[in-house]
């Protein structure tokens, strides 16, 4: 049963290899053998692929058997349609689109498979590219929002600096009357004199404008401290809405291109290894010494070519020699006088015919 199964895998004329020898056989349930675990191998690797890209396994499964079976399709034709010839370089002539075909079919099926194979070498590389998306990410909506967090925290610096001065001015008015009043400065005289009342009213004026200025700047401040704060949020919440796009990126194509930077000896030859198994069966057919099997279908496929180019010839021959017969039938019509008497009579009739029948157009015209 297997046996069987891997002979129609092989391509071969199940009724013309049933008639072969063992070893023949067993050379076609070999290439079979090889064209069935190819498309297996085509079927796993495509189901992963598509896996990656609609995170359903059933529809990965589904899409992945389509590709095997196509690959299988592919394969079992291409072992097929090889044929044996007398010259190698006229077999590798015949075989080489089916090779570059095989190639392009090996590189498709084993790129998935090196996905799954360095899969954590992958997740590195793909978590430390994430890192960095995810920092730049953060730089450029921080950049996005610096200009309104920079100018709320130079409006607040500028109005501490107004309440510190103006605090400075305060200090600066009660040491003036205070060293009036000791007499230390100023009038040099001891005792709370006019001088000493007008610059303590000075100080108490410029007491009074601090408070107000405070109040005032602190309100100010307080508003910006808020829109700040709302700023802020509107990053932090910025920064959360782009993170599930960072942390999604790890598709099909973002893993292939982190395949490609890592060391590229490991991931070639599994590519040679699927690329081997791929151009096996081709291979195999190519350097196979012409058996059994090859000589029964060429019997066949020789036998009927001649059929057909002999029956083509039958044919030309018989519209050549019935052209031949009936050119000779119409000269001999041809020399019939009597029937070129009645040819002739016929041709006058419808010449008069149309002269009257011209000359009746005429006179209605007129």
């Amino acid at each position: 049963m297997l046996k069987q199964f891997f002979i129609l895998c092989s391509g071969a004329d199940k009724d013309l290899i049933e008639n072969c020898s063992e070893g023949e056989q067993t050379k076609y349930v070999g290439i079979g053998a090889t064209v069935f675990f190819t498309a297996v191998m085509a079927f796993i690797a495509s189901s992963y692929a598509l896996f990656t890209v609609f995170d359903n396994p059933y529809i990965a499964m589904a899409f992945g058997l389509i590709w095997g079976l196509l690959i299988f399709n592919l394969d079992r034709f291409i072992v097929s349609t090889i044929r044996k010839r007398e010259q190698f370089s006229s077999e590798l002539l015949q075989a080489s689109p089916r090779i570059i075909l095989a190639i392009i079919i090996a590189i498709v099926i084993s790129k998935p498979l090196e996905i799954k194979i360095f899969e954590k070498e992958i997740n590195t590389v793909l978590l430390k590219e994430k890192n960095d998306m995810a920092l730049n990410n953060k730089k450029e909506v921080a950049n996005y929002f610096k200009t309104d967090l920079d100018k709320n925290k130079t409006e607040n610096d500028n109005l501490k600096s107004e309440i510190i001065q103006k605090e400075k001015d305060v200090n600066t008015l009660y040491e003036t009357y205070i060293t009036e009043a000791e007499g230390t400065k100023g009038t040099m005289k001891l005792g709370k004199g006019p001088v000493f009342k007008e610059k303590i009213a000075k100080h108490n004026l410029a007491s009074t404008e601090l408070d107000s200025l405070r109040k005032t700047n602190l309100a100010k401040m307080a508003i910006n401290d808020k829109n700040t704060q709302t700023l802020q949020a509107d990053l932090d919440k910025k920064v959360t809405q782009t993170q599930p796009i960072i942390d999604g990126f790890d598709g099909l194509m973002a893993r292939i291109n982190a395949l490609n930077k890592l060391p590229l000896i490991p991931s070639l030859f599994i590519m040679l290894l699927f690329l081997a198994i791929e151009t096996s069966p081709i291979i195999a057919k190519l350097l196979s010494p012409k058996g059994e099997y090859d000589f029964k279908l060429e019997d066949i496929e020789t036998a009927l070519k001649a059929t057909i180019e002999q029956d083509k010839y039958q044919r030309e021959l018989l519209v050549k020699t019935s052209a031949a017969m009936h050119d000779k039938v119409y000269s001999d019509i041809a020399e019939d006088k009597n029937l070129y008497n009645l040819q002739r009579k016929n041709a006058t009739n419808l010449l008069e015919l149309q002269s009257n029948n011209f000359v009746e157009k005429q006179k209605a015209t007129l």
